[in-house]
């Protein structure tokens, strides 16, 4: 996926995202720590993954928001993927 789809997630969202961010003993693709919001996109060796799901449960436990996206969904529909993140966003931290 090229670098300016993320790029042009992360500027329409006027917040602040850090790409490959540690969290705990993780590091997730995107975080948005002001807003609690983690963003991950997946290939096809994530679907039904474990560890994905201990991921997912750890950052919970932290206060993160965790939303996923297929890689080839982010790629047919971008503008419904930012429309999500930007749902995310608005409804702040919880």
């Amino acid at each position: 996926m090229p670098n300016d789809s993320y790029g042009g997630i992360c500027v329409q969202a006027s917040h602040k995202f850090r790409r490959q961010h540690p969290i705990g003993p993780y590091i997730v693709d995107f975080a948005c720590p002001s807003a609690k919001l983690v963003v991950e996109l997946d290939s096809g060796q994530h679907a039904g993954s474990a560890c994905d799901a201990s991921r997912d449960a750890f950052l919970r436990r932290e206060g993160y928001r965790v939303l996923r996206f297929w890689n080839n969904d982010l790629l047919q529909n971008p503008d419904g993927a930012l429309s999500m993140i930007l749902q995310q966003l608005a409804d702040g931290p919880r």
